[in-house]
């Protein structure tokens, strides 16, 4: 039953775009979509898709630079916050915001309104639990008489991402969101001492109501913010069309930053699930952009004259790192010199040629190479050496006493063959590639690995509860500073944050501690390497490698710049090639 979806899906894009007979004069942009974007809610929606669409509708206090992504620029504020500590180990960051934003109706955003969204994102009825812990250093708002601009967020602890989270949150109009002012019926300080209390007001289960309720995801009469495009269509499974605002407030600072660039009339969101139509819908000039090409397809797009005629490609790096973890509690892999001599069992530039086709960058832990002041240089990757394993092994206790084809050992008073499962999920033909990889490599030293296969939701609900010896993975992170509190501290294992090595270390968690507290740049970024070290030598997870995104845009389009920030492209900014 594929082929007649894939020749349907087909035949309706190249429709589509066929009653479009000047479709490459018009001042439009075609990007792809893989899925449909979960909603259009700002404060609700946790996938990528919605937050590539919604970046264009609404507006953050600051945002990180898609040409910089090391920089925050400001957006709605007029520039970066004040940020004091106070004695009783709060902190004060004070923004004020620009006098030029408008919202829809023509009235000013104002502190009113960033104070009605953080209460909103704080609110216990409002569906969003993803990213309610983001926020949780919020413990009050000061609104200022004789500045409706001027507002300032209290915490109620030292929080290094404070500046960073507080301007994260997409700021959305009070008269829109909440007609009947419903809110306004609680202080920021009240939502955030008795949330759970307040789940039985019945104003706010009113608010909350409405808030949640798939008008507010997917209608375009219930959906506004103060960026460049207004929401005008949502076709199911086809199609979401975003428009560019007539005058504009942000038009007069386009020369800020990307976010004050909106060139195009439209934005269309074609949905096409299936790659491999996709790709054919590109050759045909029916889409302009496309992301996530697999690497394969990718490599032979540049090889296409008819391509390469018509499109650019780029190939930034991704705010991301592919990994091998290992359970550390398993007893096989409890021991340091088990684990180190296991990453001198994986080639990892053989793997990123015959896996990603040279389109990845070698990493030696969790904090991307692009942060250049934080990335711990003077760590040499391991090498691959079966020698160097094998001599690991030994020192390790690991022998072959029995004449088998497995090394074994005296664990717990009890003989143990060294046996292990290497998980993944079925879905992904790249994370077999690696268990395959790694399972020829461990057979050559007397090491059984059994690959387990399984779908997506097992996977992830296995790596939760420990339930693997080896598995492998991809991991996404940001420009922001980076806390790894829930990946690497002890307090983050059994179902209590992503520790899902079950790695444990005294040292590691202080370290980490301490990131988290520190608010100079220059002492995190010895803390950072400081972290990055000790991973390395207790080796709980094989760092392999962090991966380039694959894009194509058409050359009809100048102002295009790729960027480490997902989806590696602004849309928004593009402009139309002069022709003669």
């Amino acid at each position: 039953m594929r082929f007649p979806f894939l020749i349907s899906s087909a035949f309706f894009v190249l429709i589509f775009f066929s009653c479009n007979n000047n479709f490459k004069n018009r001042n439009e942009v075609v990007v792809h979509l893989l899925a449909a974007p979960e909603m259009l809610n700002p404060i609700n929606y946790s996938d990528s898709k919605s937050g590539q669409i919604i970046n264009h509708i609404f507006q953050r206090l600051m945002d990180v630079d898609y040409r910089q992504p090391e920089n925050f620029v400001p957006v709605l504020s007029e520039s970066r916050p004040q940020v004091e500590k106070t004695s009783d180990g709060k902190m004060l960051i004070t923004y004020h915001l620009r006098k030029e934003a408008r919202w829809d109706n023509g009235t000013p955003v104002t502190a009113k309104d960033v104070e009605f969204t953080f209460k909103t994102v704080k609110c216990p009825l409002v569906n969003n639990q993803n990213a309610k812990s983001y926020f949780d250093f919020i413990s009050d708002f000061k609104l200022y008489a004789e500045d409706p601009l001027k507002f300032t967020i209290i915490s109620n602890k030292i929080y290094f991402l404070a500046e960073a989270a507080s301007a994260d949150a997409p700021i959305i109009p009070e008269y829109f969101y909440d007609p009947k002012r419903l809110m306004r019926n609680f202080t920021l300080k009240q939502i955030a001492e008795e949330g759970e209390k307040l789940k039985k007001n019945e104003k706010m289960k009113e608010f909350a109501g409405d808030f949640n309720s798939e008008k507010r995801m997917r209608d375009p009469g219930f959906i506004s913010g103060s960026g460049a495009y207004k929401f005008s269509q949502w076709k199911t499974n086809e199609r979401i069309v975003l428009e560019k605002k007539e005058n504009w407030w942000g038009d007069k600072l386009e020369k800020e930053n990307c976010y004050f660039e909106a060139y195009p009339d439209k934005l269309i969101y074609q949905i096409i699930k299936d790659q491999t139509t996709a790709i054919v819908s590109l050759k045909a000039g029916n889409l302009d952009v496309m992301n996530s090409i697999k690497s394969k397809d990718f490599v032979e797009l540049n090889n296409s004259e008819k391509f390469t005629e018509n499109f650019n490609a780029y190939n930034p790096m991704m705010y991301a790192y592919s990994y091998i973890a290992i359970n550390t509690k398993n007893p096989l892999l409890a021991d340091k010199l088990t684990r180190q001599a296991l990453v001198h069992l994986v080639d990892v530039d053989k793997m990123i040629q015959a896996i990603k086709y040279g389109q990845a960058q070698r990493v030696i832990g969790p904090v991307h190479p692009s942060k250049k002041k934080e990335y711990n240089s003077e760590l040499v990757p391991y090498d691959y050496n079966i020698g160097k394993t094998k001599k690991l092994l030994e020192e390790s206790g690991w022998k072959n006493t029995n004449g088998d084809e497995t090394l074994d050992k005296i664990i717990d008073g009890k003989h143990t063959e060294f046996i292990i499962d290497f998980l993944y999920n079925a879905e992904s033909d790249e994370r077999k590639s690696i268990a395959l990889m790694f399972q020829q490599e461990a057979k050559k030293i007397g090491i059984q690995v059994n690959i387990i296969s399984v779908e997506f939701a097992i996977y992830i609900q296995r790596c939760k509860n420990h339930e693997f010896d080896l598995t492998t993975g991809q991991l996404l992170s940001g420009p922001t500073p980076d806390d790894f509190k829930q990946t690497f501290h002890s307090e983050s294992t059994n179902n209590k944050g992503a520790n899902y090595t079950n790695f444990c270390n005294a040292e590691c968690d202080a370290v980490i501690d301490s990131i988290r507290t520190e608010l100079n740049e220059n002492k995190r970024a010895i803390m950072y390497k400081r972290f990055q070290k000790i991973l390395y030598d207790e080796v709980p997870i094989i760092f392999l490698w962090a991966p380039t995104e694959r894009i194509a845009i058409h050359k009809r389009f100048s102002n295009v710049y790729p960027s480490v920030m997902r989806p590696g492209f602004w849309e928004a900014g593009f402009s139309l090639v002069k022709t003669n």
